[in-house]
């Protein structure tokens, strides 16, 4: 065992499923250290939506540092934020006459998540939160009190408070009205139910098993909150930056979230970045109310204005991860008439895709013959019952059907009698 390996904590996950020590890569392509390509439909969990060391990006980044541009600000005003939100306004948020402020909590996920929940609480002077089955929102004791899975809700190590679950949609597959529980609760003075400030939802739940919302159980959503006066907070952190097609997730169904949750992609080159969006009257906070040492690291600011300028001044790349998300559904769906005695279910939106199994384990052993024909995949899941991809947006054609194929083989060695 080596001393990396003695000193490296058990905590560690991706590591075990894909024993290999990884050198380089390349848009869809990882290389191991012996040279051993592999075929990336992970991308980072959604971190690398334009694939890994994206030329156009990586020259921008390059620029940057080698003229010794500022890398760590915290919230001083650089060339490089304004640069960032200025594209943003212009590439982003006015095309969709989206009216939002932005705050820099921190760089990662879960501070974005923290950030919303302390301003919806602030804002409403109320504690509760409701969150939905299957959700994950991160792994902070805030955004892990409004996740669902009971095995990462229990390393927190106390009582996980103020946060209500809800049923998602399908959650009772069609046996029962949209929000007949919600709404019952909401209105029944004996159901106990604290006032919320806020519901927490992801348009599509990636770590829950790729379980896709239909657009009118969104817009149901957000009518049900305007309501009765609970803020709506969109945790498009996995989701978000092109994974479903638009740049949101939640522009297909129409609605205008209160509060939106970036990361992982926003930076475009996988460096450390989230932003969260808020309606202008909602940006109450007092200076350093909320901060962060790491809440402003310019390059990750220069790579998500290049990225923007690059893939979203146009229709070209929503209209491409469209049609590639189409083309993985028909795969799927061809998987699932050839083995229907497995009870396959096909999931998704966009190129964040999945293949639900029934039999407990398939899901990983699918996972296992991929990585060992050289691809890259994650299950998903409360029970790690989904086949989960997120492959790069910039994808190939050529890389998508040979993934594909792979997957094919894959399912086969392990369902084909």
């Amino acid at each position: 065992m080596t001393i990396a390996h003695e000193l490296d904590s058990q905590v560690r996950s991706y590591s075990r499923s894909w024993p290999t020590v990884f050198d380089r890569a390349r848009g869809s392509i990882m290389y191991a250290e012996d040279g051993t390509e592999y075929l990336d439909f992970f991308a980072g969990a959604g971190s690398l939506n334009y694939g890994h060391n994206n030329p156009v990006l990586k020259a921008a980044l390059l620029d940057y540092l080698t003229d010794d541009h500022i890398v760590h600000s915290l919230d001083m005003f650089t060339t490089a934020r304004r640069e960032f939100l200025e594209t943003l306004s212009e590439t982003i948020l006015e095309p969709r006459d989206l009216d939002y402020k932005v705050i820099f909590p921190g760089p990662g996920g879960a501070n974005a998540v923290e950030s919303a929940l302390k301003l919806a609480r602030k804002v409403t002077g109320r504690e509760s939160v409701v969150n939905f089955t299957n959700a994950f929102h991160g792994m902070t004791l805030g955004a892990l009190s409004v996740t669902g899975n009971s095995m990462k809700r229990g390393g927190a190590g106390v009582p996980l408070v103020h946060a209500t679950p809800m049923p998602y949609d399908d959650y009772f597959a069609g046996e029962y009205p949209d929000f007949f529980y919600f709404e019952r609760l909401l209105t029944d003075l004996g159901s106990g139910l604290n006032e919320p400030a806020a519901v927490i939802v992801e348009s599509v739940q990636g770590e829950g098993g790729i379980n896709a919302a239909r657009a009118e159980w969104l817009r149901g959503l957000a009518a049900l909150c305007r309501e009765h006066g609970i803020l709506l907070i969109l945790d498009d952190i996995q989701m978000g930056c092109g994974r479903t097609g638009g740049f949101f997730s939640f522009e297909e169904a129409g609605i205008v979230p209160d509060i939106v949750c970036l990361s992982k992609s926003i930076s475009g080159y996988g460096l450390p970045m989230a932003i969260t969006l808020v309606r202008p009257e909602l940006d109450v906070w007092e200076p350093g109310e909320h901060n962060g040492t790491f809440r402003g690291f310019a390059p990750a600011f220069v790579t998500a204005a290049q990225a923007m300028r690059t893939y979203w001044s146009d229709d070209v790349l929503q209209r491409s991860t469209i049609d590639k998300g189409f083309a993985v559904e028909s795969r799927f769906e061809t998987l699932v008439a050839r083995y229907p005695e497995a009870g396959l279910t096909a999931k998704g939106r966009g190129l964040a895709r999945g293949l639900q199994f029934t039999a407990s384990g398939a899901a990983s052993e699918v996972c296992q013959q991929a990585y060992q024909r050289g691809l890259l995949m994650e299950t998903s899941g409360p029970d790690d019952e989904v086949m989960k991809i997120l492959p790069p947006l910039t994808i190939t054609d050529a890389e998508l059907a040979r993934g594909l194929e792979i997957i094919d083989e894959s399912v086969a060695a392990v369902l084909a009698p």
